[in-house]
């Protein structure tokens, strides 16, 4: 690293939550109407993921002021997709409280993860807070949330920790065969302190194969340990409840930094800080990109920022794939775990996060579905037609499910909360994407009603035309008495005979009609028409009877 570059800063405190949306695929077999959380949890005897009850218990002792403050920071349509609807002893049983949509799993077994950033240096542990899964009702994805903490880091690592951390496979190799710009060596330590699952980003052959194969990215070891009973959607390991990529490798990151004296930090080193996922530690820092130039501009939040003495000198750098607190150590308020800045960053920041980070998701989702669903379709295939029909239908449902559960601008009343969910939504395009997947969603449905509409009008014309050649019909055998030929003479198996052969004539005349019902009704047109002649509506009733063409 260039000297110039080196800090001697200490962070006292750092937090970090990483955010990994993931998409999950059908289900199939016994279990396709099932729910994937449903499935998770009925093997729950095979891994370590355990369903997690909310801190809405019974005993409220068990319930902190550090949730309560979570909790009342949101609008009431917020807190019940996240806390489900309040409960009330007068109740009607036709319309019984609803849980909340978002199911959470979470695992104990693993107690620290260890990092060597860079190989030959000394590894640096970190303690595992959190390891949880989220799942959603009606929509088709998954989010892993892995929150660590460490005490007294260099801040030179920590940048390093939030460049390197949060991969899921290497971008590529050096000469050496190191994966470039993650971790050298990742590894989940269990409570007794031995290695879980460590990463493999070394192994390129590993990587470069499975790519040519399935045309799709594989990820670390250590990253597929942690998901199992999850699998990867492209690879050979059996497993029902599978998954995919939706974005890039990198994961989106959540970090909290308590410094000695922040006021202190220079321009670049606040830079270098903000965009620590993004930018390499070792690179020159551009001046003149945009990022960099209009850092303040495009990613402070500076509301509890005043650089004086007196505080609170709290900064909230937001580029919509992160989002970093920098704080004062020397303030208690600051490191408060149950009622300061700590504690709204572990709880109403990253429910913020959270649900930016889901929105996109679930947006690229509906994409994904609507483009995998237009290459699978065949126009020369009914088959394929009707199933095109019904994948477009059931995304179509589902999203107006999401538009009215999840999605929501206005989160919070409190002006920073709103501030920091609006701050990331906008980096990550939200509204913009949601407009695009809602026009495409339109789109498809407006061609499938105009295609319906269509069919319906052809069949409307054929019956038409049935309907008037059996006018004419029935007229003619109601002018003779209905029977011109008397059917009850005879024995009873000439007038059998006499009935089917009538039948099988009709059957003849009426296909025939139909068959042709589309040219039949040009020549109706053609004799409503009071501008053709007699003659040139004879032509266009032989046309229509012996003509070949379409």
């Amino acid at each position: 690293m260039d000297n110039s570059l080196k800090s001697d800063t200490r962070v006292s405190l750092f937090h970090a939550s990483l955010v990994w949306p993931l998409q999950l695929e059908p289900l199939l077999g016994k279990n396709a109407e099932g729910r994937h959380w449903e499935v998770f949890e009925g093997t729950q005897e095979k891994h370590g993921w355990r369903r997690l009850d909310d801190e809405f218990t019974d005993d409220t002792s068990q319930f902190k002021e550090r949730h309560y403050r979570e909790f009342v920071s949101f609008l009431p349509y917020v807190q019940r997709f996240l806390y489900g609807e309040g409960r009330s002893p007068h109740v009607s049983a036709a319309d019984p409280p609803g849980n909340s949509p978002m199911h959470v799993f979470r695992r104990t077994d693993i107690a620290a993860l260890r990092l060597t950033l860079r190989q030959g240096q000394v590894p640096i542990e970190l303690h595992i807070v959190h390891l949880d899964l989220y799942f959603f009702h009606d929509l088709d994805l998954v989010q892993l949330n892995v929150e660590v903490r460490a005490d007294n880091l260099a801040l030179d690592s920590v940048r390093d920790i939030l460049f390197r951390f949060g991969r899921a496979y290497p971008s590529g190799w050096n000469e050496e065969g190191e994966g470039l710009h993650n971790s050298y060596m990742a590894e989940w330590l269990g409570h007794d302190g031995q290695v879980v699952a460590r990463s493999d980003a070394g192994h390129r052959d590993k990587y470069l194969g499975f790519v040519c194969e399935h045309r799709s990215p594989c990820i670390s070891e250590h990253w597929a340990c942690l998901l199992r009973p999850l699998v990867l959607a492209h690879s050979t390991e059996p497993g029902e409840l599978r998954y995919r990529l939706i974005e890039y490798h990198r994961m989106p990151v959540m970090a909290f930094i308590a410094l000695e004296q922040p006021r202190l930090l220079s321009r670049e080193e606040w830079v270098r800080i903000g965009l620590a996922t993004i930018m390499h530690p070792d690179e020159t820092l551009p001046i003149n990109e945009p990022a960099v130039a209009e850092f303040e501009q495009r990613y402070c939040q500076d509301r509890f920022w005043t650089d004086s003495d007196v505080g609170p000198n709290t900064r909230f750098i937001c580029s919509g794939n992160s989002l970093t607190v920098v704080g004062d150590a020397s303030k208690p308020f600051f490191i408060d775990s149950e009622r300061g800045v700590l504690a709204q960053f572990r709880h109403q920041y990253f429910m913020v996060f959270l649900i930016a980070h889901l929105h996109r998701a679930a947006l690229l989702v509906f994409s994904e579905v609507l483009v995998d669903a237009v290459n699978d379709l065949d126009i020369r295939n009914d088959v394929s037609v009707r199933r095109f029909k019904r994948r477009i239908r059931a995304n179509f449902e589902t999203f107006l499910r999401f538009t009215h559960r999840y999605w929501f601008h206005e989160l919070s009343e409190r002006p920073h909360v709103q501030a920091i969910f609006r701050l990331c939504a906008n980096h990550l395009r939200n509204d913009d994407l949601y407009n695009e997947v809602r026009s495409e969603i339109r789109e498809m449905s407006n061609y499938l009603d105009s295609d319906s509409q269509r069919r319906q009008s052809n069949t409307v014309v054929r019956l038409t035309v049935i309907t008037i050649l059996g006018l004419i019909a029935t007229v003619t055998t109601g002018y003779f008495g209905m029977n011109i030929i008397p059917f009850g003479e005879g024995s009873v198996l000439e007038r059998v005979l006499h009935g089917l052969v009538a039948t099988s004539i009709f059957i003849v005349l009426v296909l025939s009609a139909v068959s042709r019902s589309k040219r039949l009704s040009d020549f109706l047109e053609a004799v409503a028409d009071e501008k053709l002649g007699l003659i040139d509506k004879i032509k266009v009733l032989w046309g229509s009877l012996f003509s070949k063409e379409r």
